[in-house]
C-alpha cells in the first residue's frame, strides 16, 4: 500500500485526477505547490510518496543500479493498484492523469505503457524510459491511444539528455503518441515557461 495525500479541487464534485510520483530521494512534500501553480480548479490532485526509504526521502527503485527491473516492475504494480482503488472511489481513468518527475516520469511512462486503461494523459518530467524494447513489446491495447508530455533539459547532469531523448525516440518511432520538448535547465521544472506547457496539455486532454 502506497502513502497518498489527497488534494481536492476547488470546484465541488469534480472527478478529474493528477496522480503525483516524486523523484529520488523526494516526497509527496515536494509538490504541494502543484494545484497553486498550474491553477485548474476543476483538478483534484493525489501525492503519492514511493515504497522504499531514500536518507531522508524514498525511491522508487534503485538507481544506479544493474538490475532495476524488478523494483519497477513492484512499483508499478503498486500503481496499477492505486488506480485501480481511485477507479472504485469514482475517479475514471480516461479523466485521470500521471505526472511524474524523474523516477516518477519513468514510472508515469510505465503506466501509461502498460496499465490496460487509457488515461486522460502522461506528464513526465526530467526523466527516461527504461528499456523501450520491452514496453514496445509488451504495450498494453491502449498504449497507442495514450497521449504523452515529456520535457527534459539540455543541461541535465542526473539524466543525461542523449540519453532520454534517444530512449523516447525509440517509443516515438514505435508509434507512441509522444509530444517531445527540450528546455535550457538542469534537473528542475523550468518555471513558468514549463509550468505554461504542462497546463496548456493538461487542460487540452480534458475528457
Amino acid at each position: 500500500m502506497l502513502q497518498t495525500d489527497f488534494i481536492p479541487a476547488q470546484e465541488k464534485d469534480s472527478k478529474h485526477l493528477m496522480v503525483v510520483l516524486h523523484g529520488l530521494g523526494d516526497s509527496m512534500e515536494g509538490y504541494r505547490f502543484l494545484p497553486q501553480v498550474l491553477q485548474l480548479p476543476w483538478l483534484n490532485y493525489l501525492l503519492v510518496n514511493a515504497p522504499d526509504e531514500y536518507y531522508d526521502g524514498y525511491a522508487w527503485f534503485p538507481y544506479p543500479s544493474d538490475n532495476m527491473t524488478p523494483a519497477v516492475k513492484r512499483s508499478r504494480e503498486l500503481l496499477f493498484e492505486l488506480l485501480d482503488e481511485q477507479g472504485r472511489l469514482g475517479f475514471k481513468s480516461e479523466e485521470t492523469y500521471m505526472f511524474g518527475f524523474s523516477q516518477g516520469c519513468m514510472m508515469s511512462v510505465e503506466i501509461g505503457m502498460r496499465y490496460p486503461h487509457r488515461l486522460a494523459g502522461v506528464v513526465g518530467i526530467s526523466g527516461w524510459a527504461h528499456e523501450p524494447d520491452n514496453l514496445l513489446a509488451d504495450q498494453a491495447p491502449t498504449a497507442k491511444d495514450q497521449k504523452f508530455l515529456i520535457t527534459h533539459g539540455t543541461m541535465d547532469p542526473m539524466v543525461p539528455f542523449s540519453m532520454a531523448k534517444n530512449r523516447f525516440d525509440q517509443l516515438i518511432k514505435g508509434g507512441m503518441n509522444i509530444d517531445w520538448h527540450s528546455f535550457p535547465k538542469e534537473h528542475t521544472i523550468h518555471g513558468e515557461p514549463e509550468i505554461n506547457l504542462i497546463r496548456e496539455f493538461v487542460v487540452a486532454q480534458r475528457p
